[in-house]
């Protein structure tokens, strides 16, 4: 196979892989991803910094080889291998660049050795340096400083920083799953950059907001936030303006919100829909903005892209057999997990339904979602078709809850 390198920088490329037919990634929908990694070459000695998932071996070697034939290089030699996250999308080349550079030391963090061996039992008896904040690597003028990134997003994640340059490789952190020939942040519309990346914080960063603000506050005490230049992640753009990626982390990390309200519901004989339209249209009336999402047709990680920046929610659900209709199910399991509360504002929310006997769906969202940090003003249950009465009431629900929203 062959494929080209992408210089970024002076004596740095991008050697990852485009996955472009990848439509589904733990219950993340998406059209395509990339698997950033990355080459640092020094005057003698060379580094590898991430990989991709198992099977994408052929185009990442392909990309190295090129690489070393556009900085002339004869002999194609990696001398470390830097390893930032165990995640099999990051590190399923590993073992092949081991068997191909069996000398270079697999550079990690602790906790990433027992992952990866875990992972790739055949790594058994390979060089592991463990690295964390404060220790760094250097070879022909060049430093490697490794900054510890416990959680964001797994226990053994780590950045690391190309000093003289200024390049930050994070890993997952600041990523967008989008699959472009191009390799910039520029070089595609701003929208669809910052769409996906808050697609990204919201179903994979959302839950770690508050050590997001921690490691921000630590990058700046140790001098380190004004020397990154460019951050170049794991997956999608790399960014030539870091500010404006560490700026949207910033204010998602804090509970920003726009003034909208993100409507939730699925429905058996369109009741609960009726009444998901009504509520809409009181929010409106509010000057609130809405967005809807039928669960017949929507998924989870679009929906919780619309909850990141909402300051309120409304979740419908028909009772059948006396619990909440299933397919709601999916989304607050999810919600729970995510905890959107830690982001510092407690979302305010409603719960609405309709039912044909004992009824009790909306209560028991209401309870789910009070679980996953939500602060829920009001439920309406109704029964089975809404009278002119109670679709006014459904109105005045969404009024209600922009008016609550309008007090965060």
């Amino acid at each position: 196979m062959k494929a080209k390198a992408q210089k970024i920088g002076e004596g740095v490329y991008w050697i990852g892989v485009l996955d472009w037919d990848l439509r589904s990634y733990h219950g993340y929908t998406l059209d395509g991803t990339t698997y950033n990694a990355y080459i640092v070459f020094g005057e003698e000695h060379v580094a590898v910094i991430d990989n991709a998932y198992p099977g994408k071996t052929a185009e990442m070697m392909a990309r190295i080889e090129d690489a070393f034939e556009q900085e002339g290089r004869d002999e194609v030699k990696v001398d470390y291998i830097i390893q930032n996250h165990v995640e099999l999308d990051h590190s399923g080349v590993l073992v092949d660049l081991h068997k191909r550079f069996p000398e270079a030391p697999i550079y990690c963090s602790e906790i990433a050795v027992k992952g990866l061996l875990k992972h790739y039992p055949s790594l058994e008896g390979a060089e592991f340096v463990t690295v964390g904040t404060g220790d760094s690597l250097e070879f022909d003028g060049r430093t490697l400083a490794f900054l510890d990134a416990f959680l964001l997003h797994w226990p053994d994640s780590m950045f690391t920083l190309l000093v003289e340059d200024g390049i930050l490789f994070p890993n997952d952190a600041f990523g967008q799953h989008l699959c472009f020939p191009q390799r910039f942040d520029h070089e595609i519309p701003e929208y669809v950059l910052m769409d996906a990346t808050k697609k990204f914080y919201a179903n994979l960063i959302t839950p770690l907001s508050k050590l997001v603000l921690k490691k921000f506050n630590e990058v700046t005490e140790l001098g380190l936030l004004e020397q990154i230049k460019m951050i170049a992640p794991s997956h999608g753009q790399i960014w030539t303006d870091p500010m404006k990626v560490i700026g949207a982390y910033s204010a998602w990390a804090t509970g920003e919100c726009e003034d909208k309200i993100t409507i939730i519901y699925d429905t058996m004989h369109y009741s609960t829909q009726h009444m998901a339209h009504e509520i809409a249209e009181g929010a409106m009336a509010e000057g609130y903005d809405v967005e809807i999402f039928f669960l017949h047709e929507d998924e989870r990680s679009e929906i919780v892209k619309s909850v990141l920046t909402s300051k309120g929610v409304a979740i419908g659900d028909p009772t059948i057999n006396d619990v909440p209709f299933p397919s709601i199910g999916d989304i607050l399991y999810y919600l729970k997990g995510l905890r959107f509360d830690r982001t510092g504002i407690n979302r305010k929310a409603v719960t609405f339904g309709s039912m044909g006997g004992k009824g009790g769906a909306p209560e028991e969202i209401a309870e789910t979602l009070k679980e996953c940090g939500f602060d829920v003003i009001d439920t309406q249950e109704i029964y089975f078709r809404p009278t002119a009465e109670e679709s006014d009431a459904s109105f005045e629900l969404g009024q209600k809850l922009a008016k609550a929203c309008k007090e965060l």
